[in-house]
């Protein structure tokens, strides 16, 4: 990020604390009036530096979604699944999530950015789960029920789905992923 991104305001109200926020194309930090030059630099260099780590977390790139995929499939479905590709999406206005398991493809709405991660790790195991069975039979939630924040990542879901007017009946006669454990 060239310094010409940056917009340092100084506040003589603020006294210890520095804070960094995006605008638009612009980041700006928030320092103490107080702050010397030199403090300014170093406090700006690690608040750009916090920033993007957040927007990594928050929105990674379609290549740490493959190794995310890779390894979810290894801790919950025994290295079954094998995406061969998974990318962030933006037409997918009614779904979480979709696949292709003829060509071993997943995409991920663009909307799952920035919801916390046993969320966007749920739905991108409910994909993988799909590579290897059709539907949302028994045998599809019986893959899933060892991923511990299951039932947490659905209702957070259906949360969102709800507080956005969206319809969060589920779909092909859905079995509860509490059935499937029965």
């Amino acid at each position: 990020m060239s310094s010409e991104d940056v917009e340092v305001r100084r506040s003589a109200r603020r006294r210890r604390t520095v804070s960094a926020r995006r605008e638009g194309d612009r980041v700006v930090v928030l320092i103490p009036a107080s702050m010397s030059r030199a403090e300014e630099r170093v406090w700006v260099a690690r608040m750009l530096d916090r920033l993007k780590a957040g927007e990594r977390r928050r929105k990674p790139s379609d290549a740490d979604l493959l190794a995310r995929a890779t390894d979810l499939s290894e801790r919950y479905l025994g290295g079954h699944a094998r995406p061969r590709s998974i990318r962030w999406v933006t037409n997918q206005k009614s779904r979480w999530g979709s696949c292709t398991p003829s060509d071993g493809s997943i995409r991920l709405s663009d909307r799952l950015q920035g919801m916390p991660s046993y969320v966007v790790d749920y739905v991108i195991l409910h994909e993988l789960a799909h590579l290897l069975v059709a539907g949302h039979s028994r045998d599809f939630w019986t893959l899933l029920r060892s991923y511990p924040k299951l039932e947490r990542a659905r209702g957070f879901l259906d949360g969102v789905a709800l507080a956005r007017g969206f319809d969060i009946t589920d779909d092909d006669d859905v079995e509860s992923a509490e059935d499937a454990t029965a």
